[in-house]
C-alpha cells in the first residue's frame, strides 16, 4: 500500500475524528480497524450516546461533520447536580456565561456516520480493508503497521486511536496504570411523562452516579452506574421492575419513567498510559486515558488530543518538518499532559468522594456543593469547564482550521 503521512489505528469516534482532522490539515492518512466501520454503523451496534461540549462542537463544525447531526443533537441548557438524599444541589445555567448551550447529546452511530461521510470525500484518505494489527515496525524514516494477513501500512507516524486495550500502545512498549472501579454502567434510553427542557441530571448515589441526559422529545439517555454485582442484577430486570428501581433512585421530577431500550452493561476501569508518545507513535483518546463517565468528558478529552495533534502536525508540515520527528511529537505531549492528568485525577476524585455513604464525607460534600452554588465565580468556572472553553485552546477547538 502507498505510504501516507499518518496511519491511524482504530475507527471509533476518536480514530475517525483524528483521521478527518489530519486530512483537513493537509496530511494524507491511512486508517485501519479490526472491523469495517461502515458495516458497524449500519448494524446499529453502538447504542451509546456522547456528550459533546461547546468547544468539541466547534471542532466538529470546522471539520464539516456537525451539520449532518445538528438536527438530532439535543442541547444541554442546564445541569443539575444532586447528592442522594441531601437537599443541597447545584444548578448550572448556560446563560451565566453566554447564549450558547453547554453542550449537546448525540447518538454515537449518527456521529460516526457523519465522520465517515466526510472522510470518504477526501482523496488523501484511505480506509484500508479490516485487519488485525500483528506488529509495529519503526525506522528512522517512518513507521509501519503489519497486519495479520501480511499487509504493511506505512507512514511518517502511527496514531493509536484503538481504545483502552490498544494494540499499538502495547507494541510501542508504553506501560499503563489500571484502576478497576468495581462498578458497571447501565446504558438505556428512558421515556418520561414530563419534558426535560434541556436539563441534564447528575445524581450521586452511594453505588455510583446516575445521569439522565436530554434527547429529542420526552426522552433521556440513561447512564446509571452501580457496583458491579448490583448493576448486573438491575440490568436483567424486566421493564416494570427496572422502572420502579430507577424511579426510587432518581425521583419523580420527570414523571413516570420507562425504558425504551436496548439496554447494555459496561464494566468501568480507569486506564492511563505512561506517555502520549513513543518513537514515531502518538496516542489519542482512550488509548492514552480511559476515564470514568461521571462527568461525561471522555470523548471531549479525546477531541482535545485530536485538536492538539492536528495543530502540531499541520504546523510541522507547513515548515517542511517530518511530522513523525521526536521534537514534533514531544511538542504534542507537552501540550496535552497537564490537561489529561488533571482531568483524570479530578474525575477519579469525584467518584471516590461521592461513591460512599460515610457521614463525615457526606458533610464535606454538602459543604462543597453549597459553596459552589452560592459563589457565582465558582459556578462560572465550572460551567466553562463543562463547555471546554477554559484555558488556551488549539485552533480547532476555537472553531478555526488547523
Amino acid at each position: 500500500m502507498e505510504r501516507t503521512d499518518a496511519v491511524v489505528a482504530g475507527a471509533g469516534l476518536s480514530g475517525l475524528s483524528a483521521a478527518l482532522a489530519l486530512a483537513e490539515a493537509g496530511l494524507s492518512v491511512t486508517m485501519v480497524d479490526r472491523t469495517d466501520p461502515r458495516a458497524a454503523v449500519a448494524g446499529k451496534g453502538d447504542v451509546r450516546t456522547t456528550a459533546i461540549s461547546l468547544s468539541s462542537r466547534r471542532l466538529l463544525e470546522t471539520l464539516g461533520a456537525w451539520a449532518a447531526v445538528a438536527d438530532r443533537a439535543e442541547p444541554i441548557l442546564d445541569i443539575r447536580v444532586s447528592d442522594a438524599e441531601s437537599p443541597i444541589h447545584l444548578h448550572f445555567d448556560h446563560r451565566v456565561v453566554g447564549d450558547q448551550p453547554m453542550g449537546h447529546i448525540v447518538v454515537n452511530d449518527d456521529l460516526k456516520s457523519s465522520l465517515l461521510d466526510r472522510l470518504e470525500g477526501h482523496s488523501d484518505v484511505t480506509i484500508a480493508d479490516p485487519g488485525t494489527i500483528d506488529s509495529l515496525a519503526v525506522t528512522g524514516a517512518g513507521a509501519a503497521l503489519i497486519l495479520a494477513d501480511g499487509r504493511r501500512l506505512e507512514g511518517s507516524l502511527v496514531i493509536a486511536a484503538d481504545g483502552r486495550e490498544s494494540a499499538v500502545r502495547r507494541l510501542a512498549g508504553l506501560r499503563t496504570t489500571r484502576l478497576p472501579y468495581r462498578q458497571s454502567s447501565i446504558i438505556d434510553t428512558i421515556g418520561h411523562d414530563e419534558p426535560h427542557h434541556g436539563l441534564a441530571h447528575e445524581r450521586f448515589l452511594p453505588g455510583g452516579p446516575l445521569a439522565l441526559l436530554p434527547l429529542s422529545g420526552n426522552r433521556s439517555a440513561l447512564v446509571w452506574t452501580e457496583r458491579k454485582a448490583v448493576a448486573e442484577r438491575i440490568a436483567k430486570l424486566d421493564d416494570a421492575s427496572f422502572s420502579a428501581a430507577l424511579l426510587e433512585r432518581f425521583g419523580s421530577s420527570l414523571g413516570r419513567l420507562h425504558p425504551l431500550g436496548p439496554r447494555r452493561l459496561y464494566p468501568l476501569e480507569m486506564v492511563t498510559a505512561e506517555g502520549f508518545i513513543a518513537d514515531r507513535v502518538a496516542l489519542v483518546g482512550d488509548a492514552v486515558h480511559a476515564i470514568h463517565p461521571v462527568a461525561g468528558q471522555g470523548f471531549n478529552l479525546g477531541l482535545r488530543d485530536v485538536a492538539a495533534l492536528a495543530e502540531v502536525l499541520a504546523d510541522a508540515i507547513r515548515v517542511g518538518l517530518d511530522p513523525g520527528a521526536p521534537t514534533v511529537l514531544r511538542d504534542y505531549q507537552r501540550r496535552r499532559r497537564f490537561d489529561s492528568v488533571s482531568l483524570t485525577a479530578s474525575t477519579d476524585g469525584l467518584v471516590r468522594l461521592f461513591s460512599n455513604d460515610i457521614g463525615p464525607v457526606r458533610a464535606v460534600r454538602d459543604l462543597g456543593l453549597g459553596m459552589v452554588q452560592r459563589i457565582p465565580a465558582f459556578k462560572r468556572v465550572a460551567i466553562r469547564h463543562a463547555m471546554g472553553t477554559l484555558g488556551t485552546l488549539p485552533r480547532l477547538l476555537r472553531g478555526e482550521p488547523s
